[in-house]
């Protein structure tokens, strides 16, 4: 449930850049935390207005992909636009550097979740569930609600580099009750996921981006892209329920609760056999283009997408 990207196997030389990384990641998680929460907000907001004026590749492609999802948009509406999701990033950062010092039964009440009733369901037929999320809102704190409301679930994360960087994002999100498992670098993820499945529980995985060259062929926003076919083919061959999944955040609504957050657990896509997988990541992809049509301010879409 990361949005890391993607680096293969650990290298033996560290570059300075990585380790420079992994050095500022560390001083977020030591040193967000300690400040006081609007000081933190200010901080952030400063650095993503900055960040947008810039203007640099990755917000370069974000102001790109988010011209596919409002193509309507006009140059000053998309600028704005792009620094609405920019900000939205440095927000799920934020809170991300903050989460591990917050007080996890208070958060866990906070979310508006839509939809609860499809992943009840899903887990009273003992064959578990297939998440799909897209790269929005905060998926660890979606991953804080669900193991609050049905236990440990397992996920699959990117490998980083350096290695020690990869070990401290995986130690961070198995504070917060996850099973991490590598998707390089190690034994293939598949059986641990399938594994998790078979005991009824819930796989969760990022899929509105494809990291490999056997992605399905989708139509997304009226373009051509690729997305895994990993949750609709773990579902046709563990019988486990696929349930595509939105998240955006919330404003403080100024009663004192502080900001939110917003889930939407879609109805079940069928995929009742290997077959049905291209239709089925299909279905999936236009699910996430609903949400993501609603709140295109919290995709936090850095990277390509679309092929043409």
């Amino acid at each position: 449930m990361a949005n890391d990207r993607t680096a293969g196997d650990a290298p033996s030389v560290v570059t300075p850049a990585q380790r420079a990384a992994e050095l500022g990641y560390a001083a977020g998680w030591r040193l967000v935390r300690a400040v006081p929460e609007p000081v933190a907000r200010w901080a952030f907001a400063t650095g993503a207005d900055l960040a947008a004026r810039r203007g640099g590749p990755g917000v370069r492609r974000l102001r790109s992909n988010l011209a596919r999802v409002r193509p309507d948009a006009g140059p000053d509406e998309l600028d704005a636009l792009t620094a609405a999701g920019l900000r939205s990033y440095a927000r799920y950062w934020r809170e991300a550097f903050r989460l591990p010092g917050m007080d996890h039964e208070a958060l866990v009440r906070r979310p508006v979740v839509h939809g609860q009733e499809h992943l009840d369901a899903a887990l009273a037929t003992g064959r578990g569930a297939v998440v799909a999320l897209t790269h929005s809102g905060n998926w660890d704190m979606a991953g804080l609600w669900l193991v609050a409301h049905s236990g440990r679930f397992t996920t699959v994360a990117e490998r980083l580099r350096p290695e020690s960087l990869y070990e401290r994002f995986v130690a961070y999100r198995e504070s917060l009750g996850m099973e991490i498992l590598p998707m390089t670098g190690g034994d293939s993820p598949v059986r641990g996921l399938v594994r998790a499945l078979r005991e009824g529980r819930v796989v969760c995985l990022v899929a509105d981006r494809d990291l490999s060259a056997h992605g399905v062929p989708v139509t997304f926003f009226g373009g051509r892209a690729t997305m895994p076919p990993g949750p609709a083919a773990l579902a046709a061959s563990t019988g486990a329920t696929l349930l595509p999944v939105g998240l955006w955040f919330t404003e403080d609504p100024g009663d004192g609760s502080g900001e939110g957050w917003g889930f939407r657990i879609h109805p079940p896509v069928p995929v009742p056999d290997r077959s049905a997988v291209p239709a089925a990541t299909q279905a999936v992809a236009d699910r996430f283009a609903a949400d993501i049509a609603e709140h295109p301010a919290d995709w936090h879409m850095l990277q390509r997408v679309w092929r043409d």
